[in-house]
């Protein structure tokens, strides 16, 4: 938790002042223009921490969401701002970018301001721009038929992935026929009033079979008894420590890692028919040896989102075994999907958004 009070605290503070500065060098203004863009770019840190701090529930909701996409948004404005002007300093350290580059400078202004843009919108649309990745599993143990399951994590729905985004995702799914739906956590992003305010929570019967989800860490912070009648007025089957046994498989939700206390993933896995092939949902990709000791067949996972902005992913493949994408111990097959939605802003650099199409097939 002291990391994270850290990185949200010191480390964006600290990101302003450096990007503040280069602002007041760099620009070709009067001193009072310069003071002028530089405060401006530092009042997005005080929408961020406003955005945070204070209920935006109680205002408008088009406001609301002004308020939290403009704050969440400004924290990756404010690194690409660091990283273009940390590769500026070190060009004009080794002699490659001219210092007059840096100094009350149209050419340095604009160009600056032309990578941030190309960055951004190259980045919303790329996050708009939603992958279907196929997988194809094939098992010994018997199955009714061939099974057709799609899996998402992170939808993140609320004030940035809002009700015409989130209709649109629902119609992708829908149009594969699935035979389940499953979903590794993060329903909510920041707000279960705007799900609520929108009737979301109503868009699931949509699907046309089965869904079952467990929680995430997001449930968790944003109160896991509202979160759980979420799930449960949207006719989601949530497994919290649960076995389900639909279409002839095993499937295990796991409660998030955020509930110290959650059962052992070998006691789950005990409730379950050893010859029916098992899938473990559990949010959050820590642990990977346990799936693979209890017997599992199949654990997909979320909440990395691969970093969502490069060079973040370098920071999750550091933390995680596997951040994104398909792994394997042993006899256990694991895929980490980088999310269907977003936390906070509607970027992706360098990153995906997507859904998975499992097809589970006898050997």
């Amino acid at each position: 938790m002291k990391l994270w009070i850290l990185a949200f605290t010191l480390l964006p503070l600290l990101g302003t002042v450096y990007v503040c500065w280069h602002i007041f060098r760099i620009v070709p203004l009067s001193p009072a223009g310069k003071l002028g863009c530089a405060v401006l770019f530092g009042l997005g840190l005080v929408m961020m921490i406003l955005s945070f701090v204070f209920d935006i529930d109680a205002l408008p909701f088009n406001v609301a969401v002004t308020m939290y996409q403009g704050g969440a948004s400004w924290i990756f404005w404010l690194l690409y701002a660091v990283l273009i002007f940390l590769v500026l300093d070190l060009g004009r350290l080794f002699k490659a970018v001219p210092n007059v580059f840096l100094t009350d400078s149209w050419s340095g202004t604009l160009t600056v301001l032309g990578v941030m843009l190309v960055i951004f919108i190259y980045g919303n649309i790329h996050y708009y721009n939603k992958e279907r990745v196929e997988l194809t599993v094939r098992t010994g143990k018997p199955l009714p038929k061939p099974l057709k399951i799609v899996m998402a994590s992170d939808l993140h729905l609320g004030y940035v992935n809002r009700k015409a985004e989130f209709q649109r995702w629902l119609d992708m799914i829908y149009m594969e026929k699935p035979d389940l739906v499953l979903i590794a956590g993060d329903i909510v992003d920041g707000s279960h009033h705007a799900v609520r305010v929108q009737r979301m929570e109503q868009m699931f019967s949509q699907l046309d079979c089965p869904v079952y989800a467990c929680l995430g860490n997001h449930e968790y912070l944003r109160g896991v008894d509202n979160s759980i009648k979420l799930y449960r007025d949207a006719g989601i089957q949530l497994l919290r420590d649960d076995v389900a046994h639909p279409l002839g498989i095993n499937i295990i939700g796991r409660d998030d890692d955020s509930n110290k206390g959650r059962r052992p993933l070998e006691e789950l896995a005990f409730r379950c028919d050893p010859a029916r092939f098992t899938i473990l949902l559990d949010h959050q990709p820590y642990r990977l040896e346990e799936a693979q000791k209890a017997g599992i067949d199949f654990q997909f996972s979320g909440h990395t989102h691969y970093g969502q902005m490069w060079p973040l992913n370098w920071i999750t493949d550091a933390i995680f075994e596997d951040a994104f994408g398909p792994y394997q111990k042993g006899n256990t097959q694991y895929y980490v999907s980088s999310g269907l939605g977003i936390w906070g802003s509607p970027f992706r650099v360098g990153t995906r958004s997507e859904f998975v199409v499992l097809t589970l097939l006898p050997r």
